[in-house]
């Protein structure tokens, strides 16, 4: 059980969701690049950190006597998607700086939001065209963009944190048995979970558009499901996979009927538990949108 730990984007939109209980639970460090939320109200306790600066000394000390780490921040992109790769870069290298600031100061066990968009390839091409019914976490993330890209390098980033290599292979990959990094070699657990829907699901918005309506419903998680399975990440006693790595992805939806994603290692291994789904959260929208007067 984690007694401190350290949040990014604490004054996110995320954040606002698990803060509540994460205050309750934890003592917590929360870093985030400004100190207000987007509507301008400051963020109580929240420090002012720039984890894409490469120069790791500026913010090292955060993290030092830290338990977990659940990282939640991430730069904002704008403009022509195929400069996108600029800013998702900036995202990915934040991510690394955060697991080998985490790695140096000993934290056993990193959360990081990742998202559906890791595997939006199958969801656009597949499983909308009834080719694929459901998605396990364990298939090679493919994205059709590159916010997916980049989360789905934050996934494979984590891995070599977890797989307790990097501290005796040379650049060739030859291991090293001998000097001052075999001596640092461990395995830092890593979770990371693919968030769906996070936001309510306000029928007036679609438009009269009934299949982004359903995935939405499939893709729904409510604040206090993703508050579980965050705290189930940074709490769950053993994270192994089938290899001995340390290392879990994991979707992020509540318990939803129209689900196309599964949570199969997210309640197996972390004890995930979801007490929410959107087909009874919104049975009344959904009577109305889907199956009322003039539905086709």
């Amino acid at each position: 059980m984690p007694n401190k730990v350290l949040m990014t984007g604490a004054a996110g939109y995320i954040a606002s969701q698990m803060l509540p209980t994460f205050r309750e639970q934890y003592e917590t460090v929360l870093l985030d690049v400004k100190d207000t939320n987007r509507r301008g109200e400051r963020i109580e306790g929240v420090q002012v950190a720039d984890l894409i600066d490469p120069d790791r000394t500026k913010y090292a000390h955060h993290f030092e006597g830290v338990d977990a780490v659940v990282h939640l921040g991430h730069r904002g992109r704008a403009g022509d998607p195929l400069d996108h790769f600029f800013t998702e870069k900036n995202n990915v290298e934040m991510v690394y700086n955060i697991l080998r600031t985490a790695y140096d100061a000993g934290v056993p066990r990193v959360a990081i939001a990742s998202s559906n968009h890791a595997a939006d390839w199958y969801e656009h091409t597949l499983i909308h065209e009834r080719k694929m019914e459901m998605l396990e976490p364990s298939r090679l993330p493919l994205s059709d963009n590159f916010y997916g890209w980049a989360k789905a390098s934050y996934e494979h980033l984590g891995f070599l944190f977890a797989c307790g290599a990097m501290g005796f292979r040379d650049d060739s990959g030859r291991e090293q048995h001998t000097g001052a990094m075999a001596n640092t070699t461990r395995k830092m657990g890593v979770v990371y979970v693919r968030i769906g829907a996070p936001r309510e699901i306000e029928v007036d918005n679609y438009d009269n558009d009934a299949s982004w309506y359903k995935r939405d419903l499939g893709a729904y998680i409510s604040p206090r499901d993703i508050t579980q399975l965050f705290t189930r990440a940074i709490e769950a006693p053993n994270i192994e996979n089938e290899h001995g790595v340390p290392w879990q992805v994991v979707y992020g939806i509540s318990n939803n009927t129209r689900a196309f994603w599964s949570l199969s290692n997210a309640r197996e291994v972390l004890g995930y538990e979801p007490q929410d789904d959107s087909e009874v959260k919104y049975a009344e929208d959904i009577r109305r949108f889907l199956m009322g007067d003039g539905t086709t």
